[in-house]
């Protein structure tokens, strides 16, 4: 992985990407959002996860974070919500009589799993975050804007607040599901 694309500063703001192996959409399915959702509550309360912009889509997740603990560095924030979702979201797909798209998924997880070193037996994340960390005030205005605007250019709103699974309703002054920091 490139220099260019580490956390550097422990207590800098990065933008995040991480997305589903395969770019497979899992997140079409409101329950495996919420998975995302209550994690990242967790990280908030629990591992001093500070987020000023998300958006959850189909098939990957926005996050601008910093950390706000000197002894939880944000990769190690990021690597543990990872891990926890990665297992919780596979355990609730193998666990769930509806899910049409079980086999496909599964499938796909175990082979991407047997291509890396490091996964034992399902891949659900691909392993590249890219963290940038943003530090002037156009970088952090126009990644919250790629971020809001993330639900609209996919078409699945008109408005980047209409978007339930984005801090865009917290920046239009509405109720998020998530409280973030507003930059």
């Amino acid at each position: 992985m490139s220099r260019n694309y580490k956390f550097h500063n422990p207590e800098g703001i990065y933008f995040v990407s991480t997305s589903v192996i395969d770019w497979l959409d899992v997140f079409t399915r409101i329950e495996y959002k919420e998975i995302i959702i209550e994690s990242l509550k967790y990280c908030q309360s629990q591992k001093g996860m500070e987020i000023h912009a998300y958006c959850i889509m189909t098939n990957h997740i926005h996050l601008i974070f910093r950390s706000t603990s000197k002894s939880n560095p944000p990769q190690n924030i990021l690597g543990d919500f990872k891990r926890f979702t990665s297992k919780k979201i596979v355990k609730t797909i193998l666990d769930n009589p509806k899910e049409s798209r079980k086999d496909l998924f599964i499938e796909q997880f175990k082979k991407a799993a047997k291509k890396s070193s490091n996964v034992n037996k399902y891949q659900f994340w691909r392993h590249d975050n890219m963290p940038i960390e943003i530090w002037s005030n156009s970088i952090i205005d126009g990644k919250i804007n790629y971020i809001h605007n993330n639900p609209v250019v996919a078409g699945c709103v008109d408005c980047p607040c209409d978007y339930t699974y984005s801090s865009a309703r917290n920046y239009a002054g509405m109720e998020g599901i998530l409280d973030v920091v507003c930059l």
